[in-house]
C-alpha cells in the first residue's frame, strides 16, 4: 500500500475519507485537525474528537495554479499548471481546498457540481487527496 504525503490527514482505501476533528461542546468541523482551543467565538471548549469528515461536496470555487509556486512547495519538473477546488462538506458545511485529480478538466467545472475525495500518488509516489467531479 501507498504511503500517504501526510500521515493522519486522511484514510486510505477505495472511499477515502480526510480526518478531521470536532468541538465536543459546540460540534464546530475543522480540518486539518484542530487542537487548542475552539475558534468558534461563542465556544470556549478545549476538548475535540478525530473524526472523518464527508468525501463528496459541492464545488464553491476553483482556480488554476499556472505559475510553478515558491519553495517549499515541490513541483514536478517541468512544471505542470494545476486546477484548485473548494469544495464544501455535505454534512459539516466547510470548505476544503484541494488539487483537481487527473481527467477532471478546469474549462468543465462550474459552482455547485458535485465532487468527490480520492486519492492519487505524486511523482515521489506519495498519496494526497485530490478533488474529482461526480459524472452522471
Amino acid at each position: 500500500m501507498s504511503t500517504p504525503v501526510l500521515e493522519g490527514w486522511f484514510t486510505l482505501g477505495d472511499k477515502p475519507q480526510l480526518l478531521g476533528s470536532r468541538c465536543s461542546v459546540c460540534g464546530t468541523y475543522y480540518f486539518p485537525k484542530l487542537q487548542g482551543y475552539c475558534r468558534n467565538p461563542d465556544c470556549s471548549s478545549e476538548r475535540f474528537e478525530e473524526v472523518p469528515l464527508s468525501r463528496s461536496g459541492k464545488l464553491w470555487s476553483f482556480t488554476s495554479a499556472s505559475y510553478q509556486p515558491p519553495e517549499p512547495y515541490i513541483a514536478s519538473a517541468p512544471f505542470q499548471p494545476f486546477g484548485i477546488a473548494a469544495v464544501e462538506l455535505l454534512k459539516e458545511k466547510m470548505v476544503v481546498l484541494g488539487q483537481l485529480a487527473t481527467g477532471t478538466e478546469l474549462a468543465s467545472l462550474k459552482a455547485g457540481l458535485d465532487m468527490e475525495l480520492v486519492l492519487e500518488p505524486l511523482d515521489d509516489g506519495k498519496l494526497t487527496w485530490k478533488w474529482k467531479q461526480v459524472r452522471a
